[in-house]
């Protein structure tokens, strides 16, 4: 099922538009998917970093490989 979404453009724009015939109506449609795509990508990529940022330890790696390379 699909819903209607209306926007306003600039006129200059739209003048553009009529000089370039495309199918306007699919182009926008693909944008506006992989825009919503990207949107949620971030919010995940954003989401894991928050929870890896919760479980990060409070240890300096050089400290621990020195110690390692003595014993």
């Amino acid at each position: 099922m699909s819903s209607t979404y209306t926007i306003r453009i600039p006129r200059d724009l739209k003048e553009k538009m009529e000089k370039n015939p495309e199918e306007w109506s699919q182009e926008i449609r693909n944008f506006l998917e992989e825009r919503v795509k990207q949107i949620e990508l971030i919010k995940t990529i954003q989401q894991i970093e928050s929870r890896a940022e919760k479980r990060k330890t409070k240890a300096y790696s050089a400290i621990l490989i020195r110690e390692d390379r003595e014993r």
